[in-house]
């Protein structure tokens, strides 16, 4: 039993070390080329500084009280974003998946919504709610709306039916329904459309801060892409790539998690 335990773990340990290494190399070629053609000219010009200019100019971004004033707006943002398209995502969700017919009706519509840019929503969000920190919420809660509706519909409709009726056969209330069947069952299903639904989320804010702000990671970049100080535009944009990455990793986390509790 022992010299099997140590086997498993052997064997899973190997393709982590060699996905590791895989990853190391990647990115250290990528590095490489961005440095080449950076000293070269050779793709975009100078539209493309070499990384040995853009990782300076990201370490003076770190250390400016003024970067983080425009990243505690773009994080206020993405998380009012993120909750007001999370909790009706997830409340619509249950309705559709519970009422089979329903949410057959609405599924066209959800799909039609879901898979539009999100960005031409910009103009009807700025008439109702403003050009100001409103706009770029909206935008980002729109955005995470769709893919924890779809989410939840697909994770209800997985549900096994004899959890349902045993959950009716104790006469619970929907909301023990929701809490005692639903939700536990959704934890998967849940964790994932909320790792998609933050990564649609960050999009729509800079989007909205791109095109209409005076303050956020976005404005930033659109600044400096403006002054033609591509080293410090590149310099937020792997920033933000970078943040985005560790909330993907944080999530993908989470989903290793429910995947081992089910």
């Amino acid at each position: 039993m022992a010299a099997a335990g140590v086997m498993r773990a052997d064997a899973n340990a190997a393709p982590r070390t060699g996905t590791g290494t895989i990853r190391l190399a990647t990115l250290a070629g990528i590095a490489l080329l961005w440095e080449a053609f950076g000293q070269t000219g050779f793709v975009f010009g100078e539209a493309l500084p070499p990384l040995s200019a853009v990782l300076p100019a990201a370490a003076r971004e770190l250390v400016g009280l003024s970067f983080y004033r425009h990243l505690g707006v773009t994080l206020g943002e993405v998380a009012a974003g993120l909750v007001l398209g999370v909790i009706p995502g997830i409340a619509i969700g249950l309705a559709l998946g519970a009422r089979r017919i329903l949410g057959a009706a609405a599924d066209p519509y959800i799909a039609a919504l879901a898979t539009t840019p999100k960005i031409v929503f910009l103009p009807i969000v700025m008439l109702a709610v403003g050009v100001g920190p409103g706009s770029k919420v909206a935008l980002g809660a729109i955005s995470a709306f769709f893919p924890l509706v779809i989410a939840t519909v697909a994770g209800m409709r997985a549900i096994p039916a004899v959890y349902v009726r045993v959950g009716r056969a104790f006469k619970l209330a929907p909301p023990q329904m929701v809490r005692m069947v639903y939700l536990p069952a959704l934890a998967l299903p849940l964790v994932t459309g909320l790792r998609l639904g933050l990564g649609v989320c960050i999009i729509g804010v800079l989007l909205g801060e791109i095109k209409f702000a005076k303050a956020g990671l976005g404005f930033l970049a659109e600044d400096y892409y403006g002054q033609y100080r591509f080293a410090e535009l590149y310099a937020i944009v792997a920033i933000i790539f970078v943040l985005a990455a560790l909330a993907n990793w944080t999530m993908s986390r989470l989903v290793r998690r429910a995947e081992a509790h089910r």
